[in-house]
């Protein structure tokens, strides 16, 4: 079931859609205005798509002022008043219909000031009228007759007199009207006290109102020495107690535990952050990336997570807050950068821009001109055209490729006062970076110039163990693809590296020298040896290498957890591993199994571990859905060409993102009009649409990772490392904030064409096994039970 369009567009938009309702009903209030409004009376995200909500689901309230609304409604329709709002009615009284300039709430519904409070009978006069208190047995009280009973300040300075006579009656006074401002809280306090006075001596956790736990607190800092602070009951820490779970308070970080709960979505256990729409939790991972609080940031232009709001609006992380100007190129006054070429302001939109070189007729990076008349970075003037560091002989200059060239002689100059060998065709490739400031920005972090200055002066040797030795942080690994990619280093399989490191830094940890050879032999003989057969010579991925590390470390958790128990994997029975199983400590439970089946199999452990079986796809496969985001990104330009071709490629073709990150540009041939890409033996024709987005993305395909790059990238979709394709990871991520779930996706569109194609056009056009197509077509014939016993027999003979 699909929300109303309005309902969909207050979660995305509710500054908009706010302001559109209420600028249709009163057009003689300026919008900036009306934002402002709405601005100051819902100050968040979260209530201001809340007020979004409520109006777009009854948008009549702004004309006759009427409840049930959220409290939120009635603070906006009183503020529009003395805005000067004139069609907007302000909210009226539920049981008597008055006009309100504040408003007294019961539920969702206001009143005013004489309907509002409740009416009942004085427990000491008799007489109907407000309640002003209650007396100590919840009976209600008017103004004249009060709680009733002794001063409640007197009574809770004899009872702390009796604990502590050495504090002075003034200073008990003040702390407790310090502590509960109100007479009617004072009297509860005394009421609390009366009943318990150990509250103050050490069971202040278990105490029914806030206000004795300030007490506490002040009669501390005054220098009570025999009252107690009471103690965290979960973890036992003196601390500052938050709020009441089951009748104890607790401190914040217990309160978070006790409420901590599996993420709906990520699976993760926190506390929640907030619920959907469903009232299932969210954590404040999911809800941060979540594609409806999601924005579009004012540099970049893409729709991202918010990390600060300038004064122009959201910047996402990658972008720095930049200064409103003119842009050279599109004319629009936004926040800009300068540009080191022209010298000139352009904006982040226009940085990355591709389009048609009006002077050379290549499709190139925009780097000066117009939209109209765009100019690349080889047909534009540079700013500084009498650059002194252009002559022969090389002295300071101001361009950027002048101050490159500097940096890599002071850097890649071997003792002999030459440029060192080894490292020429990196000075080639990184002279060529376009722009140059790429370069220098990157030569300019740690440790890129110590590494490569150790190399030039021959302190380092130039192989993979000498970078192995290195703390193996971001940088380090993109300075190895940058000496990969230029011929500097050779070519490796850095994930199998990864894996092999890891293997060897956990068999190092372990003491007991039966558990170091059954995880040698789990590891190596068994994960990495088919891990290598299964590629035969191809690179592992990343997905290969998480794998594996799941699998080992969850040996690693099961090896643990029989040391604490005085077990050895022969002597657990089956009663021990569903224990462990069972209990809250257990960890990576889906993963152990693996390990267990082997042990089971080569005669070290004499246990069986449940499959897991498959019975359909959780969610439900919504074919609409998937024909809409379709639409959108076929037609929707202002999405980046790369994540439209992606989407289409899961949507339309059922592929799995893995895939889709490592094909490469020989996977794409055109013919004229005739655009054909090989998903598996035989190539597939795209139809009209796709195949334009197609033309256009290979025409301005352009790496992040220009570092380096002296040769255009043979990926289809470059990474951020150069050589090297982007990580399904980070592109299934920006689907997702796009609101396309890869995995759901591709199993609507699998589903669809299994109904529509036979089993070998399925398996040649997708580039599957005929089995796997077999099977998917009588799943989506409604046959779980074969596909869940086939799943679940391939996991148990792994």
């Amino acid at each position: 079931m699909t929300e109303p369009t309005g309902i969909a567009e207050a979660i995305c938009d509710p500054l908009g859609v706010t302001a559109g309702l209420i600028t249709g009903i009163e057009p003689g209030l300026d919008r900036s205005a009306v934002e402002a409004v709405v601005t100051t009376v819902a100050g968040g995200r979260a209530k201001r798509r809340k007020l979004a909500q409520a109006l777009a689901g009854r948008p009549e309230v702004l004309t006759d002022g009427r409840s049930p609304a959220p409290r939120a409604v009635g603070d906006l329709l009183i503020a529009l008043v003395k805005a000067g709002a004139t069609a907007i009615s302000p909210p009226v009284c539920a049981e008597c219909g008055k006009t309100l300039r504040t408003q007294q709430r019961r539920g969702e519904n206001w009143y005013c000031g004489v309907c509002g409070p409740v009416r009942l009978p004085c427990a000491g006069c008799g007489n109907i009228g407000r309640v002003r208190s209650r007396d100590r047995d919840g009976h209600p009280r008017c103004t004249r007759c009060g709680p009733g009973g002794p001063d409640p300040v007197e009574t809770v300075a004899r009872i702390v007199a009796t604990i502590d006579p050495a504090l002075p009656p003034g200073i008990v006074a003040a702390a407790v009207k310090a502590a509960a401002s109100q007479a009617g809280k004072r009297h509860q306090l005394a009421w609390a006290l009366q009943d318990r006075p150990a509250l103050l001596t050490g069971a202040g956790a278990e105490t029914p109102v806030p206000s004795v736990l300030r007490l506490i607190g002040r009669l501390r800092d005054a220098g009570a020495t025999r009252i107690i602070r009471p103690p965290c009951p979960q973890c036992g820490r003196v601390i500052a107690l938050h709020r009441p779970v089951g009748g104890r308070w607790l401190c914040r970080n217990c309160v978070a535990r006790s409420r901590a709960r599996p993420c709906s979505r990520c699976g993760r256990v926190s506390e929640p952050a907030a619920r959907d729409a469903h009232g299932m939790p969210v954590c404040a991972n999911c809800l941060v990336s979540d594609p409806a609080n999601l924005e579009v940031c004012v540099n970049c232009g893409r729709r991202r997570v918010v990390n600060t709001r300038s004064p122009h609006g959201p910047l996402c992380p990658g972008c720095p807050p930049l200064s409103a100007l003119t842009c050279s190129v599109c004319g629009e006054h936004r926040p800009c950068g300068t540009s080191r070429l022209t010298g000139l302001p352009w904006c982040p939109p226009c940085q990355n821009r591709p389009a048609r070189c009006g002077s050379c007729g290549q499709v190139k990076p925009i780097a000066s001109g117009t939209l109209d008349e765009p100019r690349c970075r080889d047909c534009t003037v540079p700013a500084f055209p009498d650059c002194p560091a252009c002559d022969a002989l090389p002295r300071p200059g101001q361009c950027p490729g002048c101050r490159l060239e500097l940096r890599l002689r002071e850097l890649l100059t071997s003792p002999d006062g030459g440029i060192c060998p080894s490292l020429a065709t990196l000075k080639a490739a990184l002279t060529a970076t376009d722009p140059p400031g790429t370069a220098l920005r990157w030569l300019a972090k740690q440790p890129v110039a110590a590494v490569l200055a150790g190399i030039a002066a021959g302190r380092r040797q130039l192989t993979h163990g000498e970078l192995d030795g290195l703390d193996q942080t971001p940088i380090l690994a993109h300075l190895r693809s940058v000496l990969v990619a230029t011929g500097t280093l050779p070519p490796r399989d850095e994930q199998m590296a990864r894996l092999e490191r890891f293997v060897s830094d956990t068999l190092a940890t372990r003491t007991d020298p039966d558990q170091r050879q059954i995880l040698h032999r789990y590891a190596n003989w068994h994960l990495l040896r088919r891990l290598r057969s299964r590629n035969n010579g191809q690179a592992a991925t990343i997905q290969q290498y998480a794998v594996v590390h799941q699998h080992v470390r969850a040996a690693v958790v099961l090896l643990d957890w029989l040391t604490a128990q005085h077990m050895s994997l022969a002597t657990c029975r089956q009663a021990d591993l569903e224990r462990w199983l069972a209990g809250s400590e257990a960890s990576h439970r889906y993963h152990a199994g693996h390990f267990v089946r082997w042990a089971t199999r080569n005669r070290l452990a004499t246990l069986s571990f449940p499959a897991t079986r498959w019975h359909g796809p959780m969610r439900a496969l919504d074919d609409q859905a998937r024909w809409d985001a379709a639409r959108r990104l076929l037609h929707d330009d202002t999405l980046n060409a790369r994540d439209r071709l992606a989407g289409l490629l899961i949507l339309l073709y059922a592929q799995p993102v893995a895939r889709i990150s490592r094909l490469t540009t020989g996977h794409v041939t055109t013919d004229g009009t005739t655009v054909r890409i090989r998903l598996g033996p035989a190539p597939i024709t795209l139809p009209g649409p796709v195949a334009d987005l197609t033309r256009h993305f290979l025409d301005g395909k352009r790496g992040h990772a220009t570092t380096g790059a002296g040769n255009p990238s043979p990926w289809l979709f470059p990474g951020g490392q150069p050589g090297r394709p982007i990580s399904a990871t980070h592109l299934g991520q920006r689907l997702k904030d796009l609101g396309i779930q890869p995995g759901q996706a591709r199993s609507t569109a699998l589903f669809q064409l299994a109904t529509e194609l036979p089993a070998a056009l399925l398996a040649r056009m997708l580039g599957i096994h005929i089995d796997v197509a077999v099977a998917w077509q009588h799943a989506s014939a409604g046959d779980w039970m074969a596909y869940a016993a086939d799943i679940s027999r391939r996991r148990q003979e792994d």
